[in-house]
């Protein structure tokens, strides 16, 4: 079997639809409403390439390429509250995540065979946990009424698995990405508990303590595995950061910090990964941002002229 696969190898079936999108654009915003949006408008005609045969394609045929920058139904962004296809498209990015996530911890493990016995045997104890990740977040999306496929596929997790070195692949995916997770998993069960979907709340609730060890293990084997390599270490820090900056867009980061302090992050750890998404715009910026965008492709679609910026 080939070692050292490319995102570009996973295999699927005919329900899913790849894109090559991936988050340098969000993970790197400029702090100014006139900016951001003739950058979305720019790649308005990629991001409507992406969403084509989605369930988001209708919603960019009605507010552009901003949408993801208001509520799916109009309003303005909301931390507390989803609307449907808002749930669904979460969950569908959730449930894509844990099979790249299998993929990433499968691949690891045959990927380094002469690696430590015990860090083989994480690995493949954390794809036993992911196999049963991707059964729980296909039946809950069915839950929702949602299925396969409905939302595009990005192989960014998968990416993050990909490095030679895999005290990368730990940073990368073991405490980036599935710490991450816990802070969505941690909102999507007080989500479910205020509408009162209880199979929604303790089936995200079974997947965070799972996700908890996947974390805590990255960050026990990574500090074994640098030691005595200073530089290691730094490489895994910096890889981190790199990742994690990706996801630190609009003040939409609230952490788990309990879970993640369970999990072997330290509250300056923590701290650095907040500061990120203060230092990029506010949601109040990128939800007016998502507004003109929305009123200038309205425009576009009734044929007006639309001013410059």
């Amino acid at each position: 079997m080939k070692r050292f696969m490319d995102h570009e190898e996973l295999a699927r079936d005919s329900r899913f639809n790849r894109t090559r999108s991936r988050n340098q654009v969000l993970g790197s915003l400029p702090d100014d409403l006139n900016a951001i949006v003739r950058l979305f408008e720019s790649l308005a005609p990629k991001i409507q390439e992406r969403v084509k045969g989605t369930a988001l394609e209708a919603v960019f045929d009605e507010v552009g390429p901003g949408f993801q920058f208001l509520t799916l139904t109009g309003g303005a962004q909301s931390k507390e509250e989803r609307s449907p296809l808002q749930l669904r498209m979460q969950l569908h990015g959730v449930f894509v995540g844990e099979l790249q996530a299998l993929e990433a911890a499968g691949r690891t493990t045959w990927d380094f065979p002469e690696s430590d016995w015990n860090l083989r045997k994480d690995f493949a104890r954390q794809c036993w946990d992911e196999a049963r990740h991707v059964q729980i977040f296909e039946k809950l999306l069915q839950h929702l009424g949602g299925e396969v496929g409905e939302f595009s596929e990005t192989t960014f997790l998968f990416e993050a698995s990909c490095n030679d070195d895999p005290v990368l692949r730990l940073a990368g995916v073991n405490r980036c990405l599935e710490g991450l997770a816990c802070d969505v998993f941690r909102s999507l069960i007080d989500y479910g508990h205020r509408v009162d979907d209880e199979i929604l709340a303790q089936a995200v609730d079974f997947v965070l303590a799972d996700e908890l060890t996947h974390v805590r293990f990255g960050s026990e084997w990574i500090k074994r595995l640098t030691r005595d390599d200073p530089e290691r270490a730094q490489r895994a820090r910096e890889f981190q950061r790199e990742t994690d900056k990706s996801f630190s867009f609009g003040g939409q980061r609230q952490l788990a910090r309990e879970e993640r302090i369970e999990a072997g992050f330290s509250e300056d750890e923590l701290d650095e990964i907040e500061q990120m998404s203060e230092d990029s715009p506010s949601r109040e910026l990128l939800v007016k941002a998502g507004e003109l965008l929305r009123e200038r492709h309205q425009a576009r679609m009734r044929g007006e002229a639309v001013p410059a910026l």
